[in-house]
């Protein structure tokens, strides 16, 4: 399975900075992901539902750790070329092919 595009919507917020969508082999898409920073850096979070108790729970997300892996990487190297760019709204393309690592601010 291959991500074919990433669109990054970026949002000015302390912690939330964009909503993204992926499209998987041109023909599903996942919307509803978040790029969060959190004390570690920043991080991908699936889209998700509020439960009753008011905890979340994730409603698509990546069932093996080399999934996650490559979802995040491909995911943060939009976000990253984006924001380097000087993009502050609009979707921009899938870059690479997924190779790219992605590096995680330290705070």
């Amino acid at each position: 399975m291959e991500i074919t595009d990433v669109k990054v919507i970026p949002v000015d917020d302390e912690k939330l900075k964009a909503f993204v969508s992926i499209v998987f082999d041109q023909c599903f898409v996942v919307t509803d992901i978040k790029i969060i920073y959190g004390p570690k850096g920043l991080f991908v979070s699936m889209p998700s539902k509020k439960r009753k108790d008011g905890t979340f729970k994730d409603i698509a997300h990546p069932l093996n750790n080399q999934m996650r892996q490559y979802l995040e990487e491909k995911v943060l190297s939009v976000y990253k070329q984006q924001v380097t760019q000087g993009h502050t709204t609009g979707p921009a393309p899938a870059s690479g092919s997924g190779a790219d690592k992605a590096e995680t601010p330290q705070t």
